[in-house]
């Protein structure tokens, strides 16, 4: 059976619509991969289109505050790729005078470009014939294969870029690649895969030998950290809080919050009360302050469970300059802040 043809063959058929996929413009097919890491199609789709609404060339981006990236980004998690996002853009405005790199070595440069999303750029926007391995070609390989190399090993790594390297069609890499991933997207599924209309299904090792569930092997994940947070959210009598940006490096940072107690057990109201930090801020000051959320709300990350609790606390005079209560919604924030001061009843 001929590999290539068949899911080439496959993806000019069943291929989804995608506004990335009209263009080999490489702004775009950047703008959509970074977007797309570790984020479901449904989900990072209306995040493409207002990234490209908003900033439809790499100029614009470049230019743009860092906080009105962080903005648009909001609700999309892992940061860190908006950050990079813009820090690449800079780079290729300012250094590169906006010619986008036009090849794997080239674009591996971008802040935020690793192996993956470099041979998916270099072979869909200019022919390059560089494999992508992601975690749907991971997917395909080892089952069709019957590979059982753990994928996310060095060893594994190593053996499937170079397998994958193998199978390129190097007269339409580009086609080729993202057939692979939408293959492993849409039909080879995590869970409940089509075997049945599967194309590949004669010659599948893992079909013929009851290894579907069993493919691909990872290595058990690190442990998941958990952290209790604890937001203090000022109400002054004119309408004032405290607002702060986290500047040190993490998953939030330059993104804003109120001001935070980080304990390693979940706070009680004595307990909070006698805080340092909480007697820091009110030494000459009266306050009531209330819970907003008696149950703990839990944010999961990939290597850590965040439990937040939200602490009302009003008060004549804030302890600090603060900002206009109405402002809130203007500044870029972790969801788990975001979704609170939506859903808490400020008069903005």
């Amino acid at each position: 059976m001929d590999f290539k043809k068949v899911l080439t063959n496959w993806y000019s058929i069943n291929k989804r619509e995608l506004p990335w996929r009209k263009s080999k413009n490489p702004y775009f097919i950047w703008l959509s991969e970074i977007i797309m890491q570790q984020t479901q199609i449904k989900q990072g789709l209306p995040y493409y289109e207002a990234f490209v609404t908003n900033y439809p060339t790499i100029f614009e981006l470049a230019e743009a505050p860092e906080q009105d990236i962080l903005k648009l980004w909001q609700g999309l998690g892992y940061y860190s790729r908006a950050r990079n996002l813009h820090a690449s853009a800079k780079y290729v405005v300012e250094e590169l005078n906006g010619k986008f790199p036009s090849t794997y070595s080239e674009l591996l440069k971008l802040r935020g470009v690793g192996d993956y999303t470099a041979s998916a750029i270099a072979s869909i926007c200019f022919d390059e014939p560089t494999a992508v391995v992601d975690g749907n070609v991971y997917r395909v390989l080892s089952r069709y294969f019957g590979i059982d190399t753990p994928v996310n090993s060095t060893k594994g790594i190593k053996e499937f870029k170079a397998l994958a390297t193998s199978l390129i069609d190097h007269k339409n890499p580009g086609d080729y690649n993202q057939a692979l991933m939408e293959f492993g997207a849409t039909q080879c599924k995590p869970k409940n895969p089509y075997c049945i209309v599967c194309p590949l299904k004669d010659s599948c090792v893992a079909l013929q030998k009851g290894l579907i569930d069993n493919l691909p092997v990872k290595l058990k994940k690190t442990k998941v950290t958990k952290k209790h947070f604890n937001f203090l959210v000022f109400i002054s009598s004119n309408q004032r809080t405290l607002f702060e940006k986290r500047n040190k490096k993490g998953i939030w940072q330059n993104l804003y919050q109120f001001p935070l107690i980080e304990t390693e057990q979940e706070l009680a109201s004595e307990e909070f009360k006698s805080h340092p930090k909480i007697k820091s801020y009110f030494k000459d000051t009266s306050y009531v302050y209330s819970l907003y959320n008696t149950k703990e709300l839990v944010h999961k990350l990939s290597h850590q469970h965040l439990y937040t609790k939200f602490w009302i606390i009003e008060i004549d005079k804030l302890p600090e300059k603060g900002i206009l209560i109405s402002e809130l919604p203007s500044y870029p924030t972790p969801i788990v802040i975001g979704n609170f001061i939506e859903e808490f009843n400020f008069t903005l």
